[in-house]
């Protein structure tokens, strides 16, 4: 949604009135929400719920999450396995492609601008978000693309922790910061701080 928002807002700015109306801005997150939030995760506890777990009572891993509960099966989980994997890809792949691709239109429009001063500007409003966007893809790129491995797994549960802690506590902090008064307020209270110590 914010990638389609910057992607209009940039490169079509004319037609962001139109394209961007109060239905719209409810429809794609409702959208998203529906289909990977809901219907993906209910079909990954419904398939979990009909896998007999026997294994080891401890998961190796910082949270409860679907593999790790997966390798904790007696029974042959590969249909599991592989639906996951397809649903994951349906769900995850598009919105991964269309974001890629509206930050590289973004880019190539920015490019063409001719001066610095709004090259800057038009970067500045997409920046928050692409790294956040990176930050997020990036390190679920790296936990269920990569090989589970013994080198790899204590690299896995870390940048697990990356995806479902870091990315969100720094959403407000990476989007507030672009904010004028909230860098004011702290510079304010750390100044006063290195000020009282």
């Amino acid at each position: 949604m914010m990638s389609f928002d910057r992607h209009v807002a940039i490169c079509r700015p004319l037609h962001y009135a139109a394209l961007m109306r109060a239905r719209s801005c409810w429809q794609l997150p409702a959208a998203s929400w529906i289909s990977s939030g809901f219907l993906a995760t209910a079909a990954n506890t419904f398939w979990l719920s009909g896998v007999a777990l026997c294994g080891p009572t401890d998961l190796d891993h910082f949270f409860c999450g679907f593999t790790p509960l997966l390798k904790l099966s007696c029974s042959d989980t590969s249909l599991v396995a592989l639906l996951t994997l397809l649903l994951s890809a349906l769900f995850t792949l598009p919105p991964f492609l269309l974001t890629l691709t509206s930050y590289l239109c973004i880019i190539t429009a920015i490019q063409r601008l001719p001066s610095s001063t709004a090259r800057h500007k038009a970067f500045s409003t997409c920046s928050s978000h692409l790294i956040v966007v990176t930050l997020y893809y990036g390190t679920v790129i790296f936990v269920y693309v990569l090989p589970d491995t013994d080198v790899l797994r204590p690299l896995n549960k870390l940048f697990s922790l990356f995806y479902t802690v870091a990315t969100p506590l720094a959403n407000p902090l990476i989007y507030s910061l672009r904010n004028r008064e909230v860098r004011e307020i702290l510079r304010n209270t750390c100044t006063a701080r290195v000020r009282d110590a």
